[in-house]
């Protein structure tokens, strides 16, 4: 027990002090935008703090979920960075501090960047718990059945980003509505691919003792890019932006991809 609330406890440590120094920068730049990319970065400086402070822990569950970890979240961060860099602030985060309730930078401290640190070391609880040493060492099943689901996650995550880029960088496709690729199977690829990676990381660690406590992150992930943060609030400003979006919804599933409705035959 001692060794799970110290690994906890450093690792929320050293997110708020990262957050708060994030802030600062924010503050000069005047945009919190960057903060997204973060998010990503953010999980491999916890998973590599917890495969330094877990020196008992099983080697091979170690490496393994600091690699995918790694790989997952040098893809995301360095896409979402390049994002933010060549679109500018994100109007989500305009929005919600242009209405923000009396002082901005400390509505954006507690809204954007501590809350970010919280729900970050939340959902990283499975790269947490799953390197404490635990029975059994050895990789089994599970942990390869996570390991792959969690590729197939960065698959889907990575293709779909590129091939929106690719559909937002031709001017021909201003107004339209992506509905090519693996956006014509689910209405969220990169998404799907997000909760792919995460359950993945889970059955990971779930095959110890501690790990399998470690499920309310992948939940709490799943949440906020279904229900909260993530799908429902772009569908809502998809719907204000583009009348078209209606018929997308109408033939494409909303998060697991499944063939389109008829109707979508090209």
């Amino acid at each position: 027990m001692t060794e799970v609330i110290t690994l906890l406890g450093s690792n929320l440590a050293m997110l708020v002090g990262v957050m708060l120094a994030l802030w600062a920068i924010s503050i000069t730049l005047k945009d919190v935008s960057f903060i997204d990319s973060f998010w990503a970065f953010g999980f491999i400086l916890v998973a590599g703090l917890s495969f330094v402070l877990t020196p008992d822990g099983a080697g091979a569950r170690k490496l393994l979920l600091l690699g995918l970890t790694a790989i997952w979240g040098l893809r995301l961060g360095g896409y979402l960075f390049w994002r933010w860099r060549k679109e500018g602030p994100d109007k989500r985060y305009v929005a919600l501090l242009k209405h923000a309730p009396g002082n901005v930078h400390w509505h954006s401290f507690k809204f954007v960047f501590m809350m970010q640190a919280v729900l970050l070391w939340i959902v990283s609880l499975p790269v947490q718990l799953g390197q404490i040493s635990a029975t059994p060492a050895a990789l089994g099943p599970v942990a390869f059945l996570g390991a792959a689901l969690a590729l197939t996650g960065i698959f889907f995550e990575s293709v779909g980003d590129w091939q929106m880029a690719r559909f937002k960088g031709d001017p021909a496709n201003a107004g339209k509505v992506m509905d090519q690729g693996l956006w014509r199977y689910t209405r969220h690829p990169n998404y799907f691919g997000d909760a792919c990676v995460w359950w993945g990381l889970y059955l990971i660690a779930a095959e110890t003792q501690a790990g399998w406590a470690a499920i309310i992150g992948p939940v709490v992930l799943t949440g906020l890019l279904v229900k909260w943060s993530g799908a429902a609030l772009l569908e809502r400003r998809m719907k204000r932006s583009r009348p078209e979006y209606e018929d997308y919804i109408a033939r494409t599933s909303s998060f697991i991809p499944m063939p389109p409705k008829s109707g979508d035959l090209s």
